[in-house]
C-alpha cells in the first residue's frame, strides 16, 4: 500500500512538470521578453509548491508512526530542571566493534532436504526471528586471553579465596590428546602462542562461555564509560581498585553502588544524558537508564545462529525468498583463483583435512584464522566449518510444534537480586563463592565477588517437557505435585575427590534410557573435523554444558533495543545498520 502511494504521487509529479513545461513555452510565446524571466521565476515557485504539497499527501496526516512530540501526564517537561526525572534523548543504536547488525524477519527454521541419518529433531517450521548484533567471527584465542588475564590481575590466584577463579576459567588443554596421534604442539601452544592468536578459542565448555560473555558486558561498558569521562581514565592505574571485590560492574553502576562513588565522575554523567539538575540524589537515582551503557552479551540462540548462517537476505527477491541454496555448492568458489576450491574449514573425506600438498583445497587442517575464509551476505564470517559453536538453547530431540514461533528458545532461567533485610541488595563475598563442578574435575565460578547474589524465581528448562504432566507416570496414580519422574533417565553426575585432593567424574553405572536432560546444550554448525553432512545450518548436535572439545567455539550476540527493524524498503541485500 505505501509503495502504491509513492507511485501514484511520483505520477502527479512527473505530469505536473511536463504541464508547466508546455504551458512556459506557450506563455512565453505570447508575452514580451522582458517578463519572460518573471514568469518564468512565477512558474518555478509554483511548481516546486505543488510538489511539496503533493509529497505530503494533500496534506493529509504525517506519514510514520511514534512519538514526536513527548509530554508527561504529570505535566513536568523532560529534563525539566526543577524535576526529578530525566528523560534519555534517543540516539541511533550501533553495533559494538566486531559486532554484526542483523535485521530479524520470518524464515524456515529446520532441514529442508532428506535427513538421511532420519533423526527428525529439526524438521521445518516458519519462524520469527527479532533483530540483534551477532559476533563477527568467532571468540578468538587473543579474545579469550584478555578475559584470563584479566581474572588473574584482579583476582589473585595465590590467594585461597581467589585460587579456582583463574584456574576454572582457562581452556581445556587437553582436548587436542588423542591416543593415536601426536598433537603436542597444539596441547602446548594453541592457546598462548601468538601464531594463534586469531585462531577460534576451543576446549571452552558451556559454563565457560556463559561467564566469559558476563564478563564482556562489564568491560565494554566499563570502557565506553571511560570514552564519554564518566569513568576515571585512570581506573587501572590506581591501585585501590581492580583489586578482588572492588572492581567494576555493569550492576554496580546501575544501582549506585557506593564501591564506585570515587571513580564516578558525576558532572560527566549528568552531561552525557542530559540531566540538568545539580541534586545528585536525583542524579543517582536516574543512573540506571543511562543511555552510555553498552547491551549485554550473551551467546546466540540456535534460532539466531541458524538464520545468520543462512543469511538469505542474499536470496531475496522484493519479500520472497527464493529458496535455500545446496550448501555445499555455495561453499565452492565460482571464479578466479578461487575456482574450484571450498570456502570453508571442513574435512573432505578420511586422510583429508585440506587437500594436497601445493593444491590445498580448503588449505587449513585443522582449525584457521576467523577471517581466512570469506563472509556470507551478512557480513559474518566462519559460519560453515572452522568450528561448530555453542547456543544458549537446552537440547531436545524435537523442537515442539507447540513451541512459540517468536524468538524461540528453550532453556529461560529466570532470577533477580538478592536483598538483604534492610533493602540492600546482597554481593557475592570471597567466602560465599558458588562453583559449578566441570567435567575435568575443575570449578567455575557463578558470580565473582563484589557482584549481585541471584537467586533463581523461575526454572524453564523443561517447560511443558520435563515436568510431571509430561512424565510416563502421569495418571497412574501419582500425584500432581510428584517430584519424581522417569520422562528424562538420564545419567547422574557425581564427582569423587581423591586422596590427594583431585576431583574424578564418576561414571553412572546404572541402566539409562536416555541422554537428555536439561544440562545439554545445543550445539550448531561443522568443524575442521566434520564432513560436509555437518555444514548444513538446519542440523544440530548437543553437548553437556560442563564438556569441551577441540571442535566447538563459540561467539557472542547483543539484542537490538527498540524497534530492531522497520518498513523502509531496500535494495536487494543486506541491511547493516539498525533503524534510528
Amino acid at each position: 500500500m505505501r509503495s502504491l502511494r509513492k507511485k501514484k504521487h511520483a505520477t502527479v509529479v512527473f505530469l505536473t512538470i511536463i504541464y508547466f513545461l508546455c504551458m512556459d513555452k506557450l506563455i512565453t510565446k505570447s508575452i514580451r521578453i522582458k517578463d519572460m524571466k518573471i514568469n518564468r521565476i512565477l512558474l518555478l515557485f509554483t511548481l516546486v509548491a505543488l510538489v511539496s504539497f503533493t509529497a505530503c499527501g494533500g496534506g493529509g496526516s504525517k506519514k510514520g508512526g511514534g512519538t514526536k512530540k513527548f509530554q508527561s501526564k504529570t505535566g513536568w517537561k523532560p529534563n525539566d530542571s526543577k524535576g526529578w526525572f530525566f528523560s534519555q534523548k534517543k540516539k541511533g543504536e550501533k553495533g559494538w566493534p566486531g559486532m554484526v547488525y542483523v535485521e530479524g524477519g520470518t524464515f524456515t527454521q529446520g532441514l529442508v532436504k532428506d535427513d538421511v541419518m532420519h533423526d527428525w529433531n529439526n524438521t521445518p517450521v516458519r519462524t520469527q526471528v527479532r533483530s540483534y548484533f551477532i559476533g563477527e567471527t568467532e571468540v578468538t584465542n587473543y579474545e579469550y586471553r584478555e578475559y584470563v588475564t584479566w581474572l588473574k590481575l584482579v583476582f589473585n590466584p595465590s590467594e585461597a579465596s581467589y585460587k579456582n577463579i583463574y584456574n576454572g576459567a582457562l581452556p581445556d588443554s587437553l582436548v587436542w590428546k588423542n591416543k593415536l596421534s601426536r598433537n603436542d604442539v597444539y596441547i602446548e601452544e594453541y592457546f598462548r602462542q601468538p601464531n594463534y592468536d586469531y585462531y577460534p578459542v576451543v576446549g571452552v565448555n558451556w559454563l565457560q562461555a556463559q561467564r566469559y560473555c558476563e564478563w564482556l558486558t562489564d568491560r565494554a561498558n566499563e570502557k565506553a564509560l571511560m570514552d564519554k569521562g564518566v569513568v576515571n581514565k585512570d581506573f587501572y592505574e590506581n591501585d585501590s581498585y581492580n583489586q578482588g571485590s572492588n572492581h567494576f560492574s555493569t550492576e554496580k553502576f546501575k544501582y549506585n553502588d557506593s564501591d564506585l562513588d570515587e571513580v564516578v565522575n558525576k558532572e560527566k554523567l549528568q552531561k552525557s544524558n542530559g540531566i540538568k539538575s545539580k541534586n545528585e540524589r536525583i542524579v543517582a537515582v536516574n543512573r540506571s537508564s543511562s543511555g552510555s551503557l553498552v547491551t549485554k552479551f550473551r551467546l546466540p540462540t540456535e534460532t539466531e545462529w541458524e538464520y545468520a548462517a543462512l543469511a538469505l537476505v542474499g536470496n531475496r527477491e522484493y519479500n520472497l525468498y527464493e529458496g535455500k541454496e545446496v550448501q555445499v555448492e555455495k561453499l565452492r568458489g565460482k571464479k578466479g583463483r578461487e575456482r574450484g576450491n571450498y570456502l570453508a574449514n571442513f574435512k573432505m573425506g578420511r586422510g583429508d583435512y585440506s587437500g594436497i600438498g601445493g593444491w590445498g583445497n580448503d588449505g587449513s587442517a585443522l582449525t584457521s584464522d576467523v577471517k581466512e575464509y570469506p563472509s556470507n551476505d551478512f557480513g559474518i564470517y566462519g559460519m560453515y566449518g572452522n568450528v561448530a559453536e555453542w547456543c544458549q538453547d537446552v537440547y531436545r530431540p524435537i523442537i515442539d510444534e507447540e513451541g512459540n514461533d517468536f524468538n524461540y528458545f528453550r532453556g529461560n532461567v529466570y532470577q533477580r537480586k538478592v536483598q538483604n533485610s534492610d533493602g540492600q541488595f546482597q554481593k557475592v563475598e570471597d567466602a560465599t563463592i558458588k562453583f559449578d563442578t566441570l567435567d575435568d574435575g575443575r570449578v567455575i565460578y557463578r558470580g565473582l565477588p563484589g557482584t549481585y547474589e541471584k537467586e533463581i524465581v523461575d526454572d524453564a528448562r523443561n517447560f511443558r517437557d520435563g515436568d510431571f504432566q509430561s512424565s510416563l507416570e502421569v495418571g497412574g496414580g501419582r500425584v500432581a505435585d510428584s517430584t519424581e519422574s522417569s520422562f528424562y533417565n538420564s545419567p547422574i553426575r557425581q564427582f569423587r575427590v581423591t586422596d590427594d585432593g583431585k576431583v574424578l567424574l564418576d561414571k553412572d553405572e546404572d541402566n539409562r534410557t536416555s541422554e537428555i536432560s536439561n544440562e545439554l546444550r545445543v550445539v550448531k554448525g561443522g568443524s575442521w573435523k566434520d564432513g560436509a553432512y555437518w555444514l548444513d545450518p538446519g542440523q544440530r548436535r548437543f553437548k553437556h554444558e560442563a564438556e569441551s572439545d577441540s571442535w566447538i567455539g563459540f561467539r557472542v550476540a547483543q539484542d537490538v533495543t527498540g524497534a530492531g527493524s522497520d518498513r523502509r524498503e531496500t535494495k536487494r541485500g543486506v541491511n547493516t545498520k539498525p533503524p534510528k
